[in-house]
């Protein structure tokens, strides 16, 4: 698909807060992020800080967790696409719960990642449950609103989850937000479970045709006939092909560090332990404010919003390690809020384009599948940043990787015409996000 398409706004549209299904949706996901945000601190923090671990083993918490993601995430997206997708999050949801408590157990490492694993395997299943049925249920005029908005809680969650675990972890352990990520679960799983009848949950009841002929034709192909589709359609749309690879690029850099924020934070701060839940935060903070200016235009240029964020994280994440012990802690600061800002136009266009230019009845195939690519990476990536930092220091590998990232960054923006032909979309909003907030 290399042409752009236009949604013309329709006057008499609600907005999409009057659909019933999305509202409730976004309220579980809303809550679900808060305690996932708040859990990720305070694990950051106890193994980290607390547990003094070595680099090498805080590298293998993302390994662990991406292991699910490379067995299960084609699985997950066909999954998503025959069965009932809120049925499918509601029972994630209720197992999250469940492994979310035991972590609170775990005495040490040995406990923890294999714990990690098991509740990262049933996120490999909720993500494409949860792309696939907003696509379904959300007008193509309001695709783009509903998509920040998604994102829009999510960097909300990543400002308050951090921020209040800070607070939290002053004054009692980590182990009371890993109960708070519990908690949040079983809040999300009763919410979904008012939804368990609706029809719209059905997987593609009344969908036109598909790329094989219709609907009915298609969800009586095998598992393995649906994945070989979701393949075919990604590799034949250039836009596609283009965003994940970029997406793969960009991710298998990032990863190499992602989880090392505490290490450079035990180096620059040792006496400080909040100070990474204040940076956190900022990175929320930039990455909302991006969000809402998002949702309230109407065009989005796929290539100045993946590679204008990717530049910015590059930056950002090489000037941190620039910092010292003893340099202001404002530099931290600043620097997470232009992580968020990148973050925030890259997250959002990058799932809007998948969205957008995916037919709807494959939605969950290609979330599926850029889920278990990321994953793939996530078992070499962060091993391989923990070796880099053991034998080079950690200032350095920072700096090392946000130039490189930067450069990236560049080459997106300089060949945006030849990644994303066309690429500029244009949505329907037909009001502002404080009108419809409220």
């Amino acid at each position: 698909m290399s042409q752009a398409l236009v949604t013309e706004p329709q006057p008499s549209a609600k907005s999409v807060w009057a659909n019933r299904i999305y509202a409730k949706m976004f309220t579980a996901y809303a809550i679900s992020s808060f305690g996932e945000w708040f859990d990720a601190f305070a694990i950051e923090v106890l193994v980290a800080y607390r547990w003094q671990a070595d680099p090498l083993m805080i590298a293998l918490i993302p390994v662990m967790m991406a292991l699910p993601g490379i067995l299960l995430g084609s699985l997950a997206g066909v999954v998503a696409d025959r069965w009932k997708k809120v049925n499918l999050m509601l029972f994630t949801d209720a197992a999250e719960t469940v492994l979310t408590v035991l972590l609170l157990f775990a005495p040490g490492m040995s406990w923890l990642l294999p714990l990690l694993a098991l509740r990262a395997a049933m996120g490999v299943f909720r993500v494409p449950s949860h792309q696939a049925l907003t696509r379904q249920v959300v007008r193509e005029d309001q695709l783009l609103k509903a998509t920040s908005y998604n994102g829009l809680v999510n960097q909300f969650s990543k400002i308050a989850g951090p921020l209040l675990g800070a607070v939290v972890l002053t004054v009692i352990s980590p182990q009371l937000c890993i109960l708070v990520n519990a908690a949040t679960r079983l809040i999300s799983c009763l919410l979904l479970f008012t939804l368990r009848r609706i029809e719209e949950n059905l997987t593609a009841p009344q969908a036109e045709a598909g790329s094989d002929g219709g609907a009915g034709t298609e969800h009586r192909l095998s598992f393995m006939e649906q994945w070989k589709m979701g393949w075919a359609v990604l590799l034949q749309r250039r836009i596609l092909l283009s965003t994940l690879i970029v997406n793969m690029t960009v991710i298998l850099v990032i990863l190499m560090i992602d989880f090392q924020f505490p290490t450079l934070y035990r180096e620059i701060a040792p006496d400080n332990e909040s100070l990474l839940g204040w940076m956190v935060s900022s990175t929320g903070v930039g990455a909302a404010a991006t969000i809402m200016i998002l949702n309230r235009r109407n065009r989005i240029s796929y290539g100045t919003g993946i590679g204008g964020g990717i530049v910015l994280i590059g930056i950002a994440i090489g000037a941190m390690g620039l910092l010292r012990p003893g340099s202001p802690e404002i530099w931290s600061l600043v620097l997470g809020l232009v992580i968020g800002i990148g973050n925030g136009l890259f997250m959002v266009t990058n799932n809007y384009v998948l969205q957008k230019e995916t037919p709807e009845d494959m939605t969950g195939r290609i979330f599926g599948i850029q889920n278990m690519m990321s994953s793939t990476i996530m078992i070499a990536a962060p091993l391989t940043g923990g070796l880099l930092i053991r034998g080079f220091g950690v200032e350095v590998v920072f700096f090392v990787l946000g130039l490189l990232v930067l450069l990236f960054g560049l080459v997106c923006l300089l060949l945006q015409r030849v990644l994303w032909p066309s690429g500029t979309k244009k949505c329907a909003h037909e009001e502002p996000l404080q009108q419809v907030s409220g």
